[in-house]
């Protein structure tokens, strides 16, 4: 299929621009990159990603990638390994797919300074303190990723998948923009909530949309199930990462773990639990704010999000049930060739 990159700074792999990667973002762009919607505002290149682009949702974003720290760490224990500058005339490069507020990319183009780090995401970056060594690229990897075939040591990907049509094609993809020995990381989550079980086998709520009731915050993750799956997403993808990682011939020494967050601080959980409760408690109350386009983007009456909102935020509130979200990641090798 054609595909074309809209590059913010330089093409595909030039070498970093001696001038700082700031694009001046003019109004006839903004009415190219956005479009507003029920209030919020949505990038205007792909009808699968429903989610805002905007100021806050970046905040959320910046808020989440520090929570996120806190839980798994900053990435997985080999990444300094993969990206030390030891190969003569090899400058080391990281690609981040939807890269949203670019918290990530930009805290790894500045702990590595001598790399390139490559942003692509559905909407430019516009940080004011974007690292030299760090470009923005706007493009819907659903598109393909051809033009950046063999050119990373680390290829990362975090809560994106609502936005992927085709995740194990996705993976394939980004498996040729590795060189050999590169690092893929990725973490995804199920757009589920998970009841306390006392032995450790938390419960998926499987609910349905037919009805309205309690428990809120799975309800309401329900219907953005859904909401996402019926635009073309995968939000179940991270139930499968696993499996298909593993199963890839270009992938060896794959890591998996998942990671069990309270949604709230419950009296139940232990203080640690509780501080981390809290940070999801307020992640998800953004989250319910930002999920207000895809839900009434897929038909759901404006009546109904509303109830579904007002319980769920009174719900995590009053911290009142022992619930979970479920981060899956899995890490790997690629392979080097025999």
């Amino acid at each position: 299929s054609a595909h074309t990159s809209v590059t913010t700074v330089d093409a595909p792999m030039c070498p970093p621009s001696p001038n700082p990667s700031i694009v001046s973002f003019t109004s006839s762009m903004e009415a190219q990159t956005y479009r507003r919607e029920y209030g919020r505002h949505l990038n205007n290149y792909s009808k699968v990603y429903r989610l805002p682009a905007d100021d806050e949702e970046h905040e959320r974003l910046n808020h989440q990638h520090l929570m996120l720290i806190d839980i798994m760490g900053k990435y997985p224990q080999c990444l300094p390994d993969v990206m030390r500058d030891d190969i003569p005339g090899e400058t080391k490069a990281v690609l981040d797919l939807g890269s949203g507020s670019g918290a990530w990319v930009m805290e790894l183009a500045r702990e590595f300074p001598n790399s390139l780090a490559v942003a692509v995401d559905l909407v430019p970056m516009e940080s004011l303190s974007m690292p030299d060594n760090c470009r923005s690229e706007v493009d819907d990897i659903n598109l393909g990723l051809e033009h950046f075939y063999g050119d990373f040591n680390v290829v990362h990907a975090r809560l994106i998948s609502s936005g992927i049509k085709d995740y194990p094609r996705l993976i394939d993809h980004m498996s040729h923009c590795l060189r050999p020995m590169g690092l893929l990381d990725i973490v995804e989550f199920d757009f589920h909530v998970y009841d306390h079980m006392a032995d450790g086998n938390h419960r998926r709520c499987d609910l349905e949309t037919s009805t309205i009731a309690e428990p809120w915050v799975a309800r309401w993750m329900i219907f953005a199930n859904v909401a996402a799956r019926n635009a073309g997403g995968d939000p179940d993808a991270a139930t499968h990462l696993r499996q298909w990682i593993t199963s890839h011939p270009a992938f060896e020494e794959v890591v998996y773990q998942d990671y069990w967050v309270p949604v709230s601080p419950h009296p139940s959980f232990n203080e640690v639990q509780r501080r981390v409760g809290s940070l999801m408690r307020d992640d998800i109350l953004s989250f319910l704010k930002s999920g207000r386009p895809l839900l009434l983007g897929n038909g759901v009456p404006e009546a109904i999000v509303d109830e579904l909102q007002l319980n769920a935020e009174a719900e995590l509130r009053t911290a009142a049930r022992a619930q979970y979200i479920r981060y899956q990641t899995v890490y790997c090798r690629k392979k080097a060739p025999l």
